[in-house]
């Protein structure tokens, strides 16, 4: 499991656009979201750099926490 920063999560709107933009690379990736820390975690078969690039795409900035 990885662990992102995503100081642009602020709701459940945002969580629920980062929970399918990461489902939408990995359909059986698990994801949880912790929107007051604003933090996700992610376990995936695809690597950092591809869930990053699906978090930006939906809008969101990412980094490793």
């Amino acid at each position: 499991m990885v662990r992102f920063t995503v100081p642009g999560m602020t709701c459940g709107g945002c969580a629920r656009s980062i929970l399918n933009a990461i489902l939408g690379i990995d359909a059986q990736a698990r994801v949880e979201t912790d929107i007051p820390a604003r933090q996700v975690s992610i376990a995936s078969r695809a690597n950092r750099a591809t869930l990053v690039a699906a978090m930006r795409e939906a809008g969101y900035e990412a980094e490793a926490a």
